[in-house]
């Protein structure tokens, strides 16, 4: 595969060689713990690589949003847990000395700095701090695609003033994307889900004219509804955004997009688990003490036909309110039918975002999409069509 970019693969002897790595390892803790490790997991084959290479890796990362440096923010606490999961030690190198602490290391260990963001040049991509990092390396490696959105000091600077690679997780994520909206095969569908319309409107903006099947769920769908004259009871709707769901209905025809709302829907008289007044309903029979929170039986099943005759998938987004049962239904039934199509070959799946990735795993399946992206704002400016810095800075 031919590639605007280099790779590990690209990088030649590097025995001896201090490899400047971004990674992203913003997990979450309680109670000191990690609650969830697969940020870890996903920065393992390229740290451990680059290791077993000879390399001195030197892992550039972020914890949290600090405002100024605090014992809260600081990776030491991240050093431990990560070395568990990598299954090698992972030494926590302090900015107070790191030259002199870098100096320590030998081919094949592993430092992890301390928060890139304890700098207030990092956020504004100051040339003087990129030039403090550039100091401690002779070679930049990107694999936090999650982060490439953001032209930081460590996540786009840096590219300029080392030789610059992509990690095997960039690597892998940036060949998924291609495969799904760059050069995909068609029919290509994407699933646009979420609570409302205003937060994803560069997104559909952007599928109609790249995608035959734009999928609209979630609360988001509740507005599209209304502008076609549907009324949606008290459901979750932004009723000024119509015109807008108009326009993009008006782009769609141009780019013989086709645009799939539900015409049966779960509805209830209260956001509650398992609610006596639970009914489903065709969408122009929703009263008006009644909301919209999941879609129904025969939309989620013609929802499975257009899928069995489409090559690639994009999905963002749940079909309803997933994280309530049975809200989940329509969701949960989506997840099983993307699992299999892609499993028996016929589907390119590609699935990103926060809920999205939840949903899977809640299904049970997220190990069988062609690719999941942890990403969330990478992932959905990406959908957007923007140019992410961290990864124009690998291309140039």
């Amino acid at each position: 595969m031919t590639r605007a970019f280099k790779t590990l693969d690209d990088m030649g002897d590097i025995t001896g060689k201090r490899v400047l790595v971004r990674e992203d390892l913003n997990v979450p803790m309680a109670d000191g713990a990690v609650t969830d490790d697969n940020r870890f997991r996903a920065a393992v084959q390229t740290v451990a690589e680059l290791a077993d290479k000879g390399a001195i890796v030197l892992i550039l990362a972020h914890f949290g949003r600090p405002k100024v440096p605090s014992p809260e923010h600081s990776t030491a606490q991240l050093a431990r847990p990560f070395s568990q999961v990598l299954g090698r030690e992972v030494r926590y190198i302090d900015w107070e000395g790191d030259a002199e602490s870098v100096a320590t290391l030998q081919p094949g260990d592993i430092g992890l700095l301390e928060n890139t963001r304890f700098f207030g040049g990092e956020e504004k991509n100051d040339p003087a701090t990129v030039d403090r990092f550039a100091a401690l390396g002779d070679l930049y490696v990107n694999d936090a695609f999650s982060a490439a959105h953001r032209a930081h000091a460590s996540t786009e600077g840096l590219a300029h003033r080392l030789p610059a690679f992509a990690g095997r997780q960039m690597e892998a994520e940036l060949d998924a994307l291609d495969k799904a909206l760059g050069n995909p095969d068609h029919p290509v569908a994407a699933v646009v889900g979420g609570a409302k319309v205003s937060t994803k409107l560069d997104v559909l903006k952007a599928m109609v004219g790249k995608v035959d099947h734009l999928i609209i769920g979630g609360g988001m769908a509740n507005t599209f509804l209304a502008a076609r004259g549907v009324d949606v009871g008290k459901s979750l709707c932004e009723h000024d955004l119509t015109g807008t769901a108009e326009e993009i209905f008006d782009a769609a025809d141009k780019a013989n997009c086709t645009i799939h709302l539900p015409y049966d829907v779960v509805v209830s008289k209260e956001f509650a688990a398992n609610p006596p007044s639970l009914r489903t309903c065709n969408v122009h029979e929703v009263a008006a003490d009644e909301m919209i929170l999941d879609i129904g039986p025969a939309a989620s099943e013609a929802l499975a036909d257009v899928l069995k005759n489409c090559r690639t998938l994009v999905w963002n987004g749940p079909l309803g309110a997933f994280e309530t049962k049975p809200f989940d239904t329509a969701t949960m039934a989506l997840a099983h039918t993307v699992a299999a199509l892609t499993k028996e070959g016929s589907l390119v799946s590609v699935a990103g975002g926060g809920d999205t990735v939840a949903a899977l795993n809640q299904a049970g399946v997220a190990g069988d999409m062609s690719f999941v992206s942890t990403a969330g704002g990478a992932f959905l400016e990406w959908m957007e069509g923007k140019e992410l810095p961290g990864v124009a800075a690998l291309t140039r």
